[in-house]
């Protein structure tokens, strides 16, 4: 009975010893990392310089970064991290600094934080430059500088680097393997310089990677797959070149995760190639712009889970006791909600970026040139529409009913308000704007009022100036304006090419306000490097997604342009 008893425990303790190891083993398996993007450090001020007439954001830039505040940004982050258990790394993809070009202090001022981030927590770093941390011309910071400065994140422990480059090859844990890319060109002062032969290296370590028993996992500055409608046309310098033949290439390679930055947003976006290979590009926004958020991200075999995290609070006595000329309300404001107050200091720089971009010299235009004031008197137009209370008395509301348009009530206070909001959702991600919706329906009738007024207000300025003069001299209104009024009531709102032009635009408004690609941009899962792939279910994904995009934005043309036949 004793022998039968000592068997039954010895069995038992094996049981025990081998469910243990299994637990240790799989938990090894496990990778849990945090990224961030666009750190976009600046030294802090000693003061604060008024640059913008609001009544709160007033020292607010055209960036719309949180400059003064950027250092004390970056430590609540590596606070949040150093504290997160779970999380073994930190990666960070570009743009660490935002003036790295020429002044060198500002990276030895990241480095520093950052060194002494690994020495507390005991967690790597592992960087890549962005196009705001190195140059090519004589005085500037150059590559070599920056690996040299950067050394210890990466560099030292790569298993290989490409000489001349920010790439290079490091480990994570036991089964991930990063590919820290350079995807910068130090000539330009924002597209990409990838090459094909760099394109083939990537591609080759990914090869290796699987040769080696690890999954790759890439890191670089620009963006692999459009983050924003057409954003290769629009937005051409913050995405590599070819990026669908790229990606198509890299899917088929292994690459299932990319993370990257440069266009400031919080996207995933998805592509799968015609082998039904998927990949996914982790656009990450930068950590000092609203929402100031970075990303956690968890490896298993079956899973890929990852979750936005949000910077909501910094040492505000630490920043008052670096920068004089914050208000209380200032202070208040912050230690109410960092992220509430980034959002109005976002709202309030864009706007003021985009009044700084509607003057004659920024758009190029010679004030001798022959049509010089027709484009004068529309952006006076366009700024004044945008600067008007919405709703009330003197308000785009009571304007629009002049030209029969009908603004929808809504919480906006102005156009600028609608428009940085939209801008700011953008930034956030996860947007969900109907194109049907109030938002979408307030924006289209505010620009065909803009149009309208704009165009009126021309004739005014130009083509009839002097009938305008008799006719004001006799009490009449100006005669554009009274004759686009009649002609608005009597036909409607916009004309036949109006509409038309509508339902051109419509599918990448639609796009810019409403994320339709079906991938959570801040919070989700999908299949681990593991899971085998089922390849005829990818590729029949692809052609129906296709398809049905294809006839999302046939169905919204033929709705709006059918508007012309009613």
């Amino acid at each position: 009975m004793k022998k039968i008893i000592s068997i039954l425990l010895s069995a038992a303790i094996l049981i025990s010893a081998l469910a243990i190891g299994f637990t240790v083993s799989a938990a090894e398996e496990e990778l849990k990392i945090a990224v961030a993007s666009d750190l976009h450090y600046n030294i802090p001020r000693e003061e604060l310089e008024h640059d913008i007439d609001h009544d709160i954001y007033w020292y607010a830039n055209r960036r719309a970064a949180m400059e003064d505040e950027s250092g004390f940004i970056i430590d609540e982050m590596l606070r949040q991290v150093a504290e997160d258990d779970n999380c073994e790394y930190l990666l960070i993809s570009g743009d660490l600094v935002d003036n790295g070009r020429t002044i060198r202090e500002e990276h030895i001022a990241v480095a520093a934080k950052l060194k002494k981030f690994e020495e507390e927590s005991g967690k790597p770093v592992y960087v890549v430059p962005g196009n705001h941390d190195f140059g090519a011309g004589e005085n500037d910071f150059k590559i070599n500088d920056f690996v040299e400065t950067y050394a210890e994140f990466g560099y030292n422990e790569a298993l290989e680097k490409v000489e001349g480059t920010g790439s290079y090859i490091a480990n994570l844990g036991e089964k991930y393997r990063l590919i820290a890319f350079d995807s910068n060109d130090p000539n330009r002062s924002t597209g990409d310089g990838v090459s094909k032969e760099e394109i083939e290296w990537v591609c080759a370590q990914a090869d290796k990677a699987y040769a080696d028993g690890r999954y790759p996992i890439l890191m670089m500055h620009h963006n692999l797959l459009d983050h924003m409608p057409v954003q290769s046309i629009f937005s051409k310098d913050f995405i590599i070149g070819n990026h669908l033949s790229v990606a198509e290439k890299f899917a088929n390679h292994g690459i299932k995760t990319v993370f990257t930055g440069h266009e400031h947003c919080s996207d995933v976006a998805t592509y799968t190639s015609f082998k039904g290979n998927k990949i996914y590009d982790f656009a990450t926004t930068s950590l000092t712009m609203y929402p100031l958020q970075y990303r956690t991200v968890t490896y298993t075999e079956d899973k890929i889970s990852y979750e936005a995290k949000t910077v909501d609070k910094i040492d505000t006595d630490a920043l008052t006791a670096t920068v004089s000329g914050y208000t209380q309300e200032h202070i208040d404001l912050m230690n109410a909600g960092l992220n509430d107050y980034a959002k109005g200091f976002l709202k309030t720089g864009v706007q003021y970026r985009l009044w700084l971009g509607m003057t004659p010299e920024k758009l190029g235009i010679d004030e001798d040139a022959f049509y010089a004031d027709l484009v004068f008197t529309a952006i006076n137009g366009l700024t004044s529409i945008l600067e008007m209370p919405l709703y009330g008395e003197g308000s785009v509301q009571e304007l629009a009913k002049e030209y029969n348009i009908v603004i929808p009530d809504s919480e906006f206070k102005t156009g600028w308000d609608l428009a940085t909001e939209l801008v700011a959702a953008h930034y956030e991600g996860e947007e969900s704007f109907d194109i049907y919706g109030t938002e979408v329906a307030i924006l289209l009738r505010t620009v065909a009022l803009i149009l309208f007024d704009d165009l009126s207000t021309v004739g005014d300025e130009i083509f009839l100036k002097a009938a305008n003069n008799i006719l004001a001299y006799l009490g009449t209104g100006p005669i554009m304006k009274e004759i686009t009024k009649k002609l608005t009531a009597t036909l409607g709102p916009v004309t036949v090419g109006e509409y038309l032009l509508l339902a051109i635009a419509s599918p990448i408004l639609y796009e810019f306000a409403y994320d339709s690609d079906g991938v959570n941009d801040n919070n989700g899962e999908f299949e681990g490097y593991g899971v085998e792939i089922d390849v005829l279910p990818n590729v029949a994904d692809k052609i129906m997604n296709f398809f049905e995009k294809v006839m999302l934005y046939f169905n919204m043309f033929i709705t709006i342009a059918s508007k012309i036949f009613m």
